[in-house]
């Protein structure tokens, strides 16, 4: 048992509180529809977090919500998953090994810009005086829309309706729809429709341009700048049909290549003419009407992308043009009528109800809308950090995939986990490039990357962070166990299980100690806060599981279809041996424990350091990594996100409860929270060990992360593995659902209180159940396939079988409920009788 010193106690108090779990929207500005995103009045104070928020995308492309005048904006962006620059990382002293060259997502050429002038006055809603707004984004349709009415400097009253879509049928298309009504009295209208090159605007003059409402300072999150043009053009287009206008480009460095076509439609009963005009940077199609009262114009704008590696731009021109013809053929109203079709399909497999909360309704399928937005036609591309609402990060694939978006996907959308996986297997070469740079066999991914190759210029909490070898693995092996998609496993998973499972024994070595462990060094964990150490629990646990299932997966392949055990030995030239030394390493696996505090270090040496006084570090110096000099930090104990706390939900049946809720206790005060990957895990394990108000608040954190800019980083675009961490929050934390493997799924619900009822919905081996928590029940029922599943909930085996009436099975209760949060450990003795303190770090 540990001892607390009551005078620390006393001093210190709580270290952090999660929010309040309340509403954080301003709902007289966005109401309450559990279907849209509604917002019912213009603000300029926010433009960058209502940009990303109202993005659309498909995952292979997407729009940030800019106006389309594009004259008030934060950062105006067209952004293509995988479209990217290179550009030489300079170290300030380089060492071996160092990654080399940077990539960063290219801002494509932008298509949504539709500008206004009544009277020759142009449409701005900064200045505006608008009589009427809104502008709602539909889950159910996928079309982004406004609704202005402006009274122009002359009195005149405009009415101004415009959607906007990208589509997830065809996932090189965007259209666009621009309608102008004078409500009051005649007037000329010039409506000109632009395309501009905005990655090199401001190196040329003939590209207009606007003010925009970006800050400055230091923020490691940010996409970095470049130096050079990036978007080299190619080609003229003189020779497009239709008054079509194309643009073509060749990046810079990366020689990868884009072109976009467009092709408008105006419809008005009044006098008009228009006129194209072309250049490198710049199209623009302008119209004048002498428009009348009461008769509408109408201009519809359809733009198509392409962009490959190596392909000339003038197929990809070539592949545009099919493109639009064939949408010009089937009509828009078949495309907007696939839109919906799709979604619908999309959101019989994925909704998930929130009974009785109907804000917490919005927030939530607002959250799982944005995962399909990211993920959905990614095809044959990662899943961005921030999918294809902005440059953050830029534009880089990281571990968030596998661990928070995957599971979403393997248990609602299985073929895009599939696509997200076949691109991870198509990175194998470059990993086992990258694991012989640092001296290691078998194969290391990349720890941020867009090709494959490390872009991380900071390998401490970087290069350094080895775990995503197990969680891709682990992802493997969570897709493979609920889809029995074994012939995925024969072709490509296997490689990488093998190829992750020699790195791990290579980098591990053997100490004579209690009968021999097996121990991984110089090492970082997710917790960015702690670097470079020895045997951090989370990767030594997902090592363990990534040996173990890699060993099985060989046997399993060798005694159910030896054809295909010998084409994989021979394609990875696997070695006599080699599996059983894997068994070996996972058997003797450094699990670190602490006796005295009965909980598991995060690392060897993490409890020899002091604390950090969270509860005394004043609101403007969080987050510490913006305020902190990186070793400053590491010499504490203090968490920037879940760490041990991530590995006793992947791993829950690993350790007991007890465990778990003495590891939550120690480590859940001393979690800043800095990271938006880290809610959603505090709540799941929260509500699991009982402290239920607290699961609710953290979710309530993690469920605004976006919508409420909690991180003051939105601008930079939606937080995808945060939207993925919400699925898994409400199915796994409130839900209760555990997948154990080999096909034994468990429920253990924890429904909050005020809650009416969770519904979710589970896709295993190709069914469909459909699950209701309420506070004395949960059912279950077979919506679609014909499988037969089994379920363990809370110890008794359940059969819920196709075409059988729902299976009820009583709740008693619903886990231990625990009011409050854990007590801050600051003060507690260590086994030695030393006591950790706590303290703010200052030069003062």
């Amino acid at each position: 048992m540990s001892t607390v010193d009551p005078e620390f106690e006393d001093r210190h108090g709580a270290s952090h509180e999660a929010p309040p779990a309340v509403d954080p929207l301003d709902r007289d500005r966005f109401p309450i529809d559990e279907w849209r995103l509604v917002e019912t009045r213009f603000d300029d104070s926010d433009l960058g977090t209502t940009e990303s928020v109202f993005s659309v995308g498909n995952g292979y492309l997407g729009l940030r919500g800019n106006y389309e005048e594009s004259r008030d904006f934060h950062a105006n962006g067209t952004f293509i998953n995988g479209f990217h620059e290179t550009w030489p990382i300079q170290h300030a002293e380089e060492a071996f090994g160092f990654a080399k060259v940077g990539q960063t997502i290219v801002n494509a050429p932008d298509a949504k810009v539709i500008r206004l002038y009544v009277d020759d006055e142009p449409l701005e809603l900064s200045t505006a005086d608008i009589v009427d707004y809104e502008r709602s984004l539909d889950f159910r349709t996928g079309i982004l829309k406004r609704h202005v009415v402006w009274r122009t400097p002359s009195g005149k009253r405009v009415q101004i309706d415009s959607t906007r879509m990208v589509s997830f049928h065809q996932r090189h298309v965007a259209v666009m729809t621009f309608e102008v009504t004078l409500l009051d009295e005649a007037a000329p209208i010039i409506i000109s429709s632009q395309v501009i090159n905005r990655q090199d605007a401001d190196r040329g003059a003939s590209v207009e341009m606007a003010k925009t409402a970006s800050g400055g300072g230091f923020d490691p999150r940010k996409a970095s700048d470049f130096a050079h043009r990036v978007l080299e053009p190619e080609g003229d287009h003189a020779a497009m049909p239709h008054d079509r206008m194309a643009l073509r480009y060749r990046c810079a460095n990366s020689g990868m290549s884009v072109a976009i076509a467009v092709d408008h439609d105006l419809e008005t009963v009044d006098t008009h003419h228009h006129e194209l005009q072309r250049g490198d940077d710049l199209l623009r199609a302008v119209y004048t009407v002498d428009a009348q009262p009461g008769n509408t114009i109408t201009l519809t704008k359809s733009v198509s992308y392409y962009t490959a590696r190596v392909v000339p731009t003038a197929e990809l021109l070539d592949r545009c043009n099919r493109t639009l013809d064939r949408l010009h053929a089937e009509g828009l109203e078949s495309l907007r009528r696939t839109q919906r079709e799709w979604l619908e399909a999309f959101w019989e497999r994925s909704d998930v109800e929130i009974g009785g909360q109907p804000g917490l309704q919005q927030a939530a399928r607002w959250n799982l809308f944005s995962i399909a937005q990211a993920s959905a036609r990614a095809d044959g591309a990662g899943i961005p950090a921030k999918g294809v609402t902005g440059s953050g990060y830029g534009g880089h694939y990281f571990w968030d995939t596998e661990i928070y978006v995957m599971p979403f996907l393997t248990y609602t959308n299985p073929w895009a986990a599939r696509n997200a996986l076949r691109f991870r297997h198509g990175l194998l070469e470059s990993a086992r490039v990258r694991a012989r740079a640092l001296a290691q066999r078998g194969a290391l991914y990349a720890w941020r990357t867009i090709n494959g190759e490390e872009a991380s210029a900071y390998y401490a909490a970087g290069t350094a962070q080895y775990h995503i070898d197990a969680d891709i693995a682990f992802a493997l092996n969570q897709y493979v166990e609920a889809t029995g998609d074994y012939e995925f496993l024969d072709r490509a998973a296997i490689d990488i299980l093998v190829e992750t499972a020699r790195l791990w024994a290579d980098l591990g070595f053997w100490r004579d100690e209690n009968g021999g462990t097996f121990h991984i060094h110089g090492v970082t964990g997710p917790d960015e806060y702690t670097t470079v150490v020895n045997d951090n629990l989370y990767t030594n646990v997902m090592a363990r599981y990534n040996l173990q299932r890699a060993a099985e997966a060989v046997r399993f392949i060798q005694r159910k279809r030896p054809d295909n055990y010998r084409a994989m030995a021979a394609r990875v030239e696997l070695r006599d041996g080699e599996v059983a030394e894997w068994e070996r390493c996972a058997a003797g696996m450094m699990i670190p424990f602490d006796e005295h505090l009965g909980i598991h270090p995060q690392d060897a040496h993490f409890l020899e350091r002091e604390m950090w006084d969270l509860g005394h570090t004043p609101v403007e110096k969080r987050p510490l990594l913006l305020h902190f000099h990186p070793l400053v930090i590491y010499r504490f104990q203090v968490l920037k996100q879940a760490d041990v706390v991530l590995a006793l939900f992947l791993r829950g049946a690993e350790f007991t409860l007890e465990q778990k809720k003495a590891d939550f206790d120690y480590y859940d005060p001393i979690t800043t929270g800095d990271s938006t990957l880290s809610a959603v895990v505090q709540s799941i394990v929260a509500a699991e060990v009982g402290y239920h108000d607290l699961a609710l608040r953290y979710f309530h954190a993690s469920l605004f992360v976006d919508l409420a800019d909690r991180h003051a980083n939105t601008s930079d675009g939606v937080h995808v593995a945060s939207t993925g961490g919400v699925w898994s929050a409400l199915v796994a934390g409130f839900g209760g659902f555990r997948d154990l493997g080999q096909g034994h799924w468990y429920l253990d619900p924890r429904l909050p209180d005020g809650w009416d009822h969770l519904t979710f919905r589970l896709t295993l081996r190709g069914t469909r159940v459909k699950i209701v928590v309420t506070e004395d029940e949960v059912d279950l029922v077979v919506e679609d396939g014909d499988g037969t599943l089994t379920f363990d909930i809370r110890g008794t085996e359940v059969e819920v079988a196709p075409g059988a009436p729902a299976v009820v099975w009583p709740l008693d209760g619903h886990g231990p409920r625990i009011d409050g949060e854990p007590p801050n450990p600051v003060g507690t003795r260590r086994a030695d009788g030393t006591v950790i303190t706590a303290t703010v770090p200052s030069g003062d």
